[in-house]
């Protein structure tokens, strides 16, 4: 049955969320549905999860309250919500940015570009504080506004309409108190202006005023004010396109003709199938099919069979092989973010890893969540970069913003043994087959060293570390050569494991602060040899999961016999990390956390580990 965008009672809506619409009907709906047997363990960052071979994630701002000169030049520690876009080929993520607590003042909203999605600018004020008249109240809500700024909030961040215009938006709420609710339809209105090809942006315009604000009042003129056309036209234009609306509706007037559907159902993104039905996602995992572009929908938004997703933001997109993909949190906490596939944009059939590291949370604050979260990618008309690539963009406990890019077609499995001389490979294609986890203040690159190409690690960040890791095919017996130059023998560690499918690690090698190479042997470790900074070491290694032990060389000298740490059947993944691996937060982890960790602005020295090959085969 058809439904119109018409308003449910609050108490039949809540009992629609609470039992995610799992009625008879709703599940003879057509509808997307996960159909894989995959799932997800929280009691592991990573989820237990395969990676999706080739994802690269990249830490694109670190929030920083005492080197603010590194980050937004403010400090501030809360930033969140980001959105993504290509266009005029460049990479543009907006986010929200207040200086400590979600829905808490003063807030911003930033803009960081990269022309190559690796190297990104520094972030930019792009909708700034706003003041609230003093006296202003809300109709149901307890205090009065003094020398308060608005709260910034928005689903979407961005339009590219059909005469080319770039137009980034967002919206200004109303917060009298830390737990009063900004979009509750009672704020300000919907801020808009235009980006220029050249960078530069255009003046602000209000494009939707909440019909309780005092227009009078507005510090920024209505979009019609403008005497630029072709930017009057795009404004027009996105306002008179209902899947554009529809992602405003928490935000706008409960009653505003422009959302199609106005119950609150959050967080909308959507896709085109082949066959022109329009599938929409919301948070939980909602889902609904429209057959109209948008304007109406033919079932009340249901929980997505099969889907395992909490109260985070899921993402859906067509991907550029024709396929379909949806990028979210698997589970009942904001970790792992994880990708599922389906070639007919309706049945997903399998689950893989896209970020499966936690960040310590530096910074605590109203709201803050752990883990990797509110994920976005590049939506139907805002742009596709030539790669094909799909790209997303997160943040992490809500304080620093994340880009990854994942090949396509999306796949958990190598095709190939590693055969890495990274000088031998072409410039800007070393990497294509490694996934990492690269941070502002532990970096991994591909870098010169005495005139030749090498995989650098670098660290000098006291709470996180730098990761990469070869995805192998299924290994029962492997082999393994690579050749590590460490740069210094005095600080800094870096960890070499051999693992399985899900992240298991049966063997690890250490370079540690002592200048020592060891192995981990059960609860201890084994001195292999003394190690010299600048010194290259080779090292060769076979492992056999049914005897459970590997022999070791290193520069082919004194083989030695090892027993693995840990059983496992097969090898999948060898990792290399500039730290310990992680364990907090848990699942009982409170999920509230309003301190700082001490030292929260602390650089450590820098480590740096240069590998300069990678061979692997099964014997």
């Amino acid at each position: 049955m058809r439904i119109l965008s018409k308003n449910l009672p609050k108490l039949v809506l809540g009992l629609c969320l609470g039992l995610f619409c799992n009625t008879a009907a709703s599940q003879q709906a057509d509808t997307a549905r996960y159909v894989g047997s995959t799932l997800s363990n929280i009691d592991y960052h990573h989820g237990q999860l395969r990676p999706a071979v080739g994802t690269h994630a990249t830490q694109i701002m670190r929030a920083s309250r005492e080197h603010p000169e590194l980050a937004d030049d403010m400090g501030w520690t809360y930033n969140h919500a980001p959105n993504i876009a290509y266009w005029n080929d460049t990479f543009f993520v907006q986010y929200l940015n207040d200086s400590i607590s979600e829905h808490v003042p003063p807030s911003t909203t930033l803009l960081i570009t990269s022309k190559d999605g690796s190297n990104w600018s520094k972030p930019e004020v792009i909708f700034p504080r706003y003041k609230i008249p003093d006296g202003w109240t809300k109709e149901g809500v307890e205090g009065v506004a003094k020398d308060i700024t608005a709260v910034m909030h928005q689903r979407m961040g961005f339009y590219v309409a059909t005469n080319g215009r770039m137009l980034t938006l967002a919206y200004y709420g109303i917060a009298l108190n830390e737990k009063d609710d900004p979009n509750d339809g009672k704020g300000i209105g919907r801020v808009v202006r235009e980006i220029y090809k050249d960078g530069s942006l255009g003046p602000i315009y209000f494009i939707r005023y909440n019909k309780t604000w005092d227009k009078s009042l507005s510090e920024f003129p209505f979009y019609k004010k403008s005497k630029d056309r072709g930017f009057k036209k795009a404004c027009e234009e996105l306002l008179d396109t209902p899947l554009m609306m529809q992602q405003w509706v928490e935000e706008q007037d409960r009653d505003d003709p422009l959302i199609p559907l106005k119950d609150q159902f959050k967080a909308f993104s959507y896709y085109h199938l082949e066959d022109g039905r329009v599938v929409g996602w919301w948070k939980h995992a909602l889902t609904s099919m429209s057959l109209d572009h948008g304007k109406t929908w033919e079932y009340h938004p249901l929980r997505a069979p099969g889907f395992v997703n909490s109260n985070a933001k899921i993402w859906g997109q067509r991907t550029s092989d024709g396929n379909y993909a949806t990028v979210y949190n698997p589970s009942e906490y904001r970790w792992p973010l994880a990708i599922s596939t389906s070639e007919d944009g309706l049945n997903y059939t399998n689950l893989f890893l896209v970020h499966g590291e936690i960040s310590p949370m530096r910074y605590g604050g109203n709201y803050k969540s752990y883990g990797p979260q509110y994920v976005r990618g590049i939506l139907e008309g805002n742009g596709a970069p030539d790669s094909g690539d799909l790209w997303v963009t997160y943040s992490v406990n809500k304080e620093d913003i994340w880009v990854a890019k994942i090949p396509v077609p999306v796949t958990a499995t190598a095709d190939s043994h590693a055969n890495e001389v990274f000088n031998e490979l072409p410039d800007g294609k070393e990497l294509d087959k490694w996934n990492y986890y690269d941070l502002k203040w532990a970096t991994v690159d591909i870098e010169h060293l005495n005139g030749e190409k090498y995989l650098a690690l670098k660290d000098k960040d006291a709470f996180d570390y730098a990761l990469a890791q070869r995805i192998i095919p299924t290994t029962e017996n492997l082999h393994a050569n690579f050749t590590v130059v460490p740069e210094q023998n005095d600080h800094g560690i870096l960890q070499i494991e051999f693992q399985n499918a899900k992240g298991s690690p049966a063997a690890r090698l250490i370079f540690n602060d002592n200048g020592e190479l060891i192995a981990k042997a059960g609860a201890r470790y084994k001195k292999i040899l003394d190690y010299t900074a600048g010194e290259a070491y080779e090292i060769d290694i076979k492992l056999e999961s049914s005897t459970r032990s590997y022999t070791l060389t290193v520069n082919g000298e004194n083989e030695m016999y090892r027993i693995l740490y840990a059983p496992v059947h097969e090898f999948e993944r060898i990792m290399f990390r500039t730290g310990e691996q992680r364990y907090f937060p848990n699942p009982d982890t409170p999920a509230d956390n309003y301190s700082d960790l001490k030292d929260t602005g602390k650089q450590i020295p820098q480590a740096a580990y240069y590998i300069k090959s990678l061979k692997t085969n099964s014997f």
